[in-house]
């Protein structure tokens, strides 16, 4: 079954024709006709899974995206990427926010159990992972 169509509603960048896409079912955060992001085709979503594109997502270059699988209670995945402001950020089930704000949410919901030692571990690769513009510059 599939989670998401691709609607007539289109914009061009770069010279891509991209399709905004609308839920068909509920799933994780969405609800059954959520209106999310723009794709170029479905080859760039799974129709599995929790995954979801909001607004404009754009990935640029090798280093700016880093995601771990099957992580804290739930085995979720959580995707760590670079802004183009240099900040990173990282969505994970609902959550949606900076690291910093993702650290407090996981002490708040984990403490210091084995799930917020992962949590707190992906943190610290991402860090290392994904270079931010700054640190770009000083190297």
């Amino acid at each position: 079954m599939k989670k998401y169509e691709l609607t007539s509603d289109t914009k061009i960048v770069f010279g891509h024709i991209l399709y905004r896409i609308k839920a068909l079912s509920s799933f994780g955060c969405v609800s059954a006709g959520d209106l999310g992001g723009f794709l170029e085709s479905e080859k760039n979503l799974s129709q599995n899974g929790d995954a979801w594109v909001y607004g404009d997502a754009e990935v640029s270059e090798i280093g700016a995206i880093f995601w771990i699988g099957a992580i804290g209670s739930r085995n979720d995945t959580a995707t760590f990427f670079r802004c183009r402001d240099g900040s990173i950020k990282v969505v994970c089930g609902c959550f949606f926010g900076n690291l910093d704000e993702f650290a407090k949410k996981v002490r708040k919901t984990h403490g210091d159990n084995d799930h917020a030692k992962v949590y707190m571990l992906a943190i610290d690769m991402a860090k290392i992972r994904i270079s931010t513009e700054k640190e770009k510059t000083e190297e």
